[in-house]
């Protein structure tokens, strides 16, 4: 969808210039617009995304591996893009991220951090992207019909085989049942030293932490592991495959389980057992987002997909343990059942959009878990307490 321009007086009338990417939808729905990024096509589940800022984080973040993001903020692009906001831990692989939608047009960057335009940034990234769409229209589809799955392409020259278009995407398989993180996490083990930002001297660097956590990485965000080494955390990176014997063997003051993609069960086939072996040896236990829902799943809980999911910076949550409410970033699109938590399980966290599950602590064991986003601060810091239980907890468990 572009903008209508009134004629020359004189000249033929105005037409609209030749689409040059679609989003085609499972269904047939077909979305012109303007391409962008990367050129060829890719299959994805849509999702739209609420944040007014943040767009590269959102697009690095493995969370979203498998997903087309519909930015619901009209100016996507404005800031640029830099090198030090991509929360792709592993900076030789792919986020999984599979395209993004957008309104308006990419402007010019008008930041004085940026270091490349956003355009750009996707092509050398082998995103693609669709500008031009009406997104509040798309949004409605996907708040009235649950996430659609789409193949979104761009060709310069705007020719597609549209039926094949349409083929494809009807074709993609559900999320659910689905283990993307072995194409998100880390291939080997290594350690982080990089702790928070600041105006005078950018990222600083950590000296030996006092407490040594291992960080199981099953889609780590960047972020996460500096706010941990703000703690004065000494953090081992391990595979999300790697054995509980291994993570004993490197003799943890604590047991982080990062977020992730896909369906928590499919993951959990081979991350539960490892859990519940931690949780067996009472290591105090920290899990964010897919960390969250693995944790609920090793103590017997079940997840369920989300009809739309939560994607944004700007959703609110209730902390019962301290009667607060903080406005926090999330992207998930399956929740832990709260029907199914077992006795030894405190919620205390709630979402106030739709009252589903965000968090839980066991009674009989160092172990607790958020379903969103302390580190990426959109309030700005109304959840990093978080990271100081989890260091509470250890010195607690150490005696």
């Amino acid at each position: 969808m572009t903008t209508e321009q009134a004629p020359t007086p004189g000249a033929d009338a105005w037409t609209e210039p030749k689409a040059t990417a679609l989003l085609v939808l499972a269904d047939g729905t077909v979305l012109e617009g303007q391409g962008i990024g990367a050129i060829g096509q890719s299959p994805g589940e849509v999702c739209f995304n609420t944040s007014m800022t943040g767009y590269q984080e959102i697009l690095t973040d493995p969370s979203y591996a498998g997903q087309i993001v519909t930015f619901t903020f009209p100016h996507i692009g404005n800031v640029g893009t830099n090198e030090d906001d991509t929360e792709t831990v592993n900076l030789a692989a792919s986020s999984g991220v599979r395209g993004a939608v957008l309104a308006a047009p990419i402007t010019d960057p008008s930041n004085w951090r940026a270091s490349r335009g956003l355009d750009a940034w996707l092509s050398a990234r082998g995103l693609i992207g669709i500008a031009g769409v009406d997104t509040r229209a798309l949004t409605a589809l996907i708040r009235d019909k649950g996430m659609p799955n789409a193949v979104i392409a761009h060709d310069p020259a705007g020719n597609f085989d549209v039926a094949r278009l349409k083929a494809d995407a009807a074709a993609i398989p559900d999320m659910e049942g689905v283990d993307l993180v072995p194409g998100v996490t880390s291939a080997q083990r290594f350690e982080w030293d990089e702790a928070g930002w600041s105006f005078e001297g950018g990222y600083r660097k950590l000296g030996t932490g006092k407490r040594r956590v291992v960080a199981i990485d099953y889609g780590l965000k960047r972020n996460i592991l500096r706010m941990l080494a703000e703690q004065d955390c000494h953090v081992i990176v391990v595979p999300s495959n790697t054995s509980a014997e291994t993570i004993m063997s490197l003799q943890p003051d604590g047991v982080f389980l990062s977020n992730g993609p896909g369906d928590p069960a499919a993951t959990g086939e081979y991350a539960v057992p490892v859990i519940r072996e931690v949780l067996e040896r009472k290591v105090p236990t920290f899990g964010i987002c897919l960390g969250h829902q693995l944790l609920s799943l090793a103590i017997g809980a079940s997840t369920k997909k989300m009809h739309q999911g939560h994607h944004g910076a700007n959703h609110p949550v209730k902390d019962f343990t301290t009667g607060k409410v903080e406005i926090t970033s999330m992207n998930h699109g399956f929740a832990v059942d709260r029907d199914t938590l077992p006795a030894n399980a405190e919620e205390t966290h709630v979402s106030l959009f739709d009252g589903s599950n965000c968090g839980i602590r066991l009674t009989d064991r160092p172990a607790f878990s958020v379903q969103y986003h302390p580190e990426a601060s959109p309030g700005p810091q109304d959840s990093q307490y978080l990271f100081k239980r989890f260091a509470d907890l250890m010195d607690a468990a150490r005696g």
